[in-house]
């Protein structure tokens, strides 16, 4: 999964190309390349390290906390993106927050390869903070190595793209595998090392990218005291919590978390109905984004089981050897990067394919495709714990099928997505609408967590019950898209 802000700007770019795209793209793509390499290969380990017995490594969390903090620093993850945009535009510029960025993921995935619980903590914030500062800033810059805009630049960013997912199946692949054959901590150590190679690659050819980047793109300037506030503020809670004087409760703050986000998305959205001064036709396309803004909540708090849930489903429930060899659970973490690499290309010609006899489905349509293809994913996992209340282990093929499932509705649903709000925000909010997208992806991730918490390994009958649970939300939720989808096409007000 991947949302990129796009942001233009004005910089004056080398002209030297390979295969008629900037030099500068290689620089990008390998840098996220490795980012992701580090991002997905620290998730598929993540929640099976948190809850291994402490005997065997782990942190002997149990799986309701385990699963609670996995959804906060997914949901981390996208929620200080915004933030990572603002201190590039206004303070730093990109290439130096996507140096800090890189610098703050490496020093937190070694923390967690150190293996003490106060550090393994300190690291998972120290990740949420460089992801947040390197993640938007790195896509933007794609953008502005294209200030001609057109064809090119939309190529250009299907490269990077694919660089995203080379990345995210590496990870998936390789670290579960070290981490089985030398320990957690070595698992974690690798996805350090990724990255360190991901900044010398960058600092090496980053003179491809001109002057791109390279200062703030608002004129207006900024100031860091609301950064250094915001930064002491989480220290202080950190240390207060790594000496043991605050006790937190990870699913007493990922349900205020999850309240928090609802509340704030409904707080900009009557903003924007009634006191951002819109035109008739851009309050009605507003309304749209309502609707797109909770269907994307529900997708991603569905589909982010894939990291907690169902990989806590491979590791106990199913059967995993393999011509003498047991494979480890993360690594059917690759399936899903695998499967974008090889439908994302099939997709696209298949929307063309339709628009050209005017066929096409709306946007909205897709939407709900998406969710309707979630929702059975999660009957086929209905199914397969079905087995497991038998006491039988499973095959790995009822995962890989729901990921299928699930890798088709992210196809209809998060490309077509951030395209939908990008076109129905007001030309002068586009970036704040671009921080909402992100919400929604953190807001869902964030329910992940606490969903995937409702199992409970001692209660078997507890692991249906969930994915029954999430089924419906999928469908109903789609059908009501589908049902919906003329009203909301109408209120677009001419945008396809």
């Amino acid at each position: 999964m991947s949302q990129a802000a796009e942001i233009p700007a004005s910089t004056t770019v080398p002209e030297k190309t390979i295969l008629g795209q900037p030099v500068g793209l290689a620089t990008l793509f390998f840098t996220e390349m490795w980012e992701r390499f580090t991002y997905y290969g620290m998730r598929a380990i993540l929640i099976l390290f948190m809850v291994a017995a402490v005997s065997k490594g782990g942190l002997g969390i149990d799986d309701h906390t385990a699963s609670a903090i996995y959804g906060l620093y997914i949901a981390g993850t996208y929620l200080l993106a915004p933030l990572g945009g603002w201190i590039a535009d206004r303070l730093i510029g990109a290439q130096r927050a996507v140096t800090s960025g890189g610098l703050f993921i490496m020093v937190g995935n070694a923390l967690l390869a150190l293996g003490q619980t106060q550090l393994f903590f300190v690291g998972l914030i120290l990740i949420v903070f460089g992801v947040g500062l390197l993640k938007p800033n790195i896509s933007s810059m794609v953008g502005t190595l294209y200030p001609e805009g057109g064809a090119r630049r939309d190529a250009g960013f299907s490269i990077f793209y694919m660089g995203i997912n080379i990345g995210s199946t590496l990870g998936s692949l390789l670290v579960p595998l070290w981490a089985d054959w030398f320990g957690w901590r070595w698992g974690f150590a690798l996805p350090a090392f990724g990255m360190l190679l991901g900044l010398v690659q960058f600092a090496w050819t980053r003179h491809f990218l001109g002057r791109a980047g390279v200062s703030p793109s608002d004129p207006r300037g900024g100031s860091w005291l609301p950064v250094i506030g915001f930064v002491v503020a989480v220290s202080v809670l950190v240390a207060l919590a790594v000496e043991g004087v605050l006790r937190i409760d990870a699913l007493q703050v990922a349900t205020g978390a999850s309240w928090a986000m609802a509340l704030l998305a409904a707080a900009y959205f009557i903003y924007l109905l009634f006191f951002a001064g819109l035109t008739a036709a851009e309050r009605q396309r507003s309304i749209v984004m309502i609707a797109i803004f909770v269907a994307a909540v529900m997708f991603w708090a569905g589909y982010e089981q894939t990291g907690a849930s169902f990989n806590l489903f491979a590791e106990r429930y199913t059967e995993r050897h393999v011509l003498g060899w047991e494979m480890p659970a993360g690594v059917l973490q690759a399936v899903n990067p695998i499967l974008i690499v090889i439908f994302a290309p099939l997709f696209a010609v298949l929307w063309l394919f339709l628009d050209k006899r005017q066929r096409d489905p709306s946007a909205l349509t897709k939407f709900g495709t998406g969710l309707l293809l979630l929702g059975a994913g999660f009957l086929v996992m209905f199914f397969a714990s079905q087995y497991v209340l038998a006491g039988q282990k499973v095959l790995p093929t009822w995962l890989i099928a729901t990921y299928a499932l699930h890798t088709w509705g992210e196809l209809c649903l998060s490309p077509v997505g951030l395209s939908s709000m990008t076109k129905l925000a007001p030309a002068r909010l586009s970036g704040q609408v671009m921080g909402i997208w992100f919400l929604a992806a953190a807001t869902g991730n964030n329910l992940a967590g606490l969903l995937s918490s409702e199992y409970d390994a001692s209660n078997l009958a507890s692991l249906p019950a969930l994915f029954m649970k999430i089924f419906w939300w999928g469908v109903i939720c789609g059908g009501l898209m589908l049902l919906l989808a003329p009203l909301l096409k109408r209120l677009m007000a001419g945008v396809k």
